[in-house]
């Protein structure tokens, strides 16, 4: 018999973040499951999609026993919904793994499940695994920077997901979907060999969630199969990572690029929303006039003979250009920049563009996007 008190509400916020990872339908019901592992007065809490394991601790103040039992996620839940703030007992009986459960008004009883059928965490194989340390704050916002220009491409699942490429020099963080390319930069974080893997989205969407900015000591390990995040608090997120070779991201970012272009980002964002309403709503396209003093930006639909036009100022250097832009992709753009201004270099009108901040510590991060110009004609 194995017997602990514990905080509903307490065990109810640990088991939500743990049931981001269980899947709604499987073809391994013991997915569908939380493991329960009481052992020195710990309680470790670990649910699974296979890809995905989140695991966190909860200290024990009254315990009776040891052991590991598995009970299903949803069922719980609902439970626990249900109470109010108060100590709930569990009573959980290993060999009949039958699940009790007490209140201050009354008492339930569900069906356990061998905790030995749950799919064991994957191990790092030591001689092929790197360890560093990293602030919350760089990991969340390399995630945040990245992660829209990630492509959802079933045929090349190597795009669909961040590109973790690592140096003594820099740590980059890197997405691409062939029309949007972010490459964040950090230059804070000590790394001391040369390393790169593939992040799933749904990974890296798990990973924000977890991430406590003010946590300055998450441990990253990996090795060529498997990623490791172990945070202060004691959760634990492990990832199964992309096989495969990331493509050569540094080779279609433009080297040479003579036009700049620098503006207020918000007042370019609210101008294009308001703009792109009349655009064809196949394309998308914008258009963007570049003059000395100002930009005029332009759509129109000629289907059903609608235009709309803008004229805001700006600080441009350069010669006299106009260059289209999905403005989906665009807004996508400058809404995860975060400085006032932004700088658009440019070379030619069919060639990518770079989007800038302004304003960064470049000592600190350097954060670039690309996004690829459409033909004007394309209407």
């Amino acid at each position: 018999m194995l017997t602990f008190i514990v905080s509903s509400t307490e065990l109810y916020s640990h088991l939500q973040q743990l049931n981001k990872v269980v899947p709604s339908k499987s073809t391994l019901p013991i997915l569908g499951n939380f493991l329960f592992n009481i052992e020195d007065n710990v309680l470790k809490l670990t649910a699974t999609d296979t890809a995905n394991t989140i695991s966190t601790l909860l200290p024990l103040s009254n315990v009776e026993g040891s052991g590991s039992i598995c009970i299903d996620a949803k069922k719980l839940l609902d439970i626990l919904k249900e109470f109010g703030e108060q100590p709930i007992t569990f009573n959980i009986n290993t060999e009949t793994e039958i699940v009790e459960i007490l209140t201050q008004n009354g008492k339930f009883s569900l069906a356990g499940y061998n905790a030995e059928d749950f799919p064991q965490v994957p191990v790092l194989q030591e001689k092929n695994a790197h360890k560093l340390i990293i602030s919350g704050e760089a990991l969340y916002t390399g995630i945040v920077k990245t992660i829209f220009a990630v492509a959802t491409d079933p045929l090349r699942p190597i795009m669909n997901g961040i590109y973790f490429d690592m140096s003594p020099t820099e740590f980059c963080f890197v997405a691409t979907d062939a029309h949007k390319l972010v490459r964040y930069k950090r230059f804070d974080i000590k790394v001391e060999f040369t390393e790169s893997f593939i992040l799933g989205q749904k990974s890296a969407n798990l990973l924000k969630t977890m991430i406590d900015k003010t946590d300055n000591n998450i441990e990253l390990a990996f090795d060529k199969q498997n990623v490791h995040f172990t945070f202060s608090n004691g959760s634990h997120l492990v990832c199964r990572l992309t096989e495969g070779v990331y493509p050569a991201y540094n080779s279609v970012i433009p080297v040479e690029n003579p036009n700049k272009l620098t503006i207020d980002r918000v007042e370019l964002m609210n101008s294009i929303k308001r703009v792109s309403i009349f655009s064809n709503p196949a394309t998308n396209l914008v258009r963007l006039q570049l003059n000395p003093n100002h930009i005029v930006i332009s759509a129109q639909d000629y289907d059903l003979a609608t235009s709309g036009i803008e004229q805001i100022p700006c600080s441009y250097d350069g010669e006299p250009m106009e260059i289209g832009f999905k403005s989906l992709f665009l807004l996508e753009i400058l809404a995860n920049h975060t400085t006032p201004n932004v700088i658009l270099e440019l070379s030619d009108p069919t060639r990518a563009g770079l989007v800038l901040a302004a304003e960064e510590d470049h000592q600190i991060e350097d954060t670039l996007m690309l996004i690829m110009p459409m033909k004007i004609n394309a209407e």
